[in-house]
């Protein structure tokens, strides 16, 4: 069993690894199984190649589906990911109202990105009332977790 678990872990560290070095053919030859198993890093990375057509050609349902399975999973960058679909409609009809929930919950998870789309979410009327100080809240949310991200 610990062979498994350490082959396992190698082919989605592998994975990881040619994404970032943007070899995704073998990106997709790795993590493609593993994302077929549920696993929410590798569903994430499916999700963006897919979305872009990175190693691939596009397929926008896939992206959509991979990308939603990873966010329930409570993966922070597909709930980011996820809420950037429904606010811009890529890959899914657009939803402001889905948008904003999602980036709620990458927010709740520390990620900086979705406070500060929040922000501006809030600044500019998005999909909610204008509010300047909801959006001053959300950009100073934002300020603080990426200066906890630095140290």
């Amino acid at each position: 069993m610990s062979d498994d678990i350490t082959s396992y872990d190698n082919d989605l560290m592998s994975g990881i690894a040619a994404f970032e070095t943007k070899d995704f053919t073998r990106a997709m030859r790795l993590l493609s199984p593993l994302a077929d198993g549920g696993n929410a890093e590798a569903l994430y990375r499916m999700a963006m190649m897919y979305q872009t057509g990175l190693g691939r050609v596009k397929n926008e349902e896939y992206a959509f589906k991979a990308m939603q399975q990873s966010a329930e999973k409570a993966h922070a960058y597909a709930r980011h990911g996820l809420a950037i679909m429904y606010l811009y409609g890529e890959c899914v009809e657009k939803d402001e109202q889905k948008a904003i929930e999602w980036f709620k919950l990458a927010a709740e998870q520390g990620l900086p990105g979705a406070m500060m789309t929040l922000g501006m979410i809030y600044e500019n009327g998005q999909g909610v009332e204008k509010n300047e100080v909801e959006a001053r809240r959300w950009y100073k949310m934002a300020e603080e977790a990426q200066e906890e991200n630095e140290e």
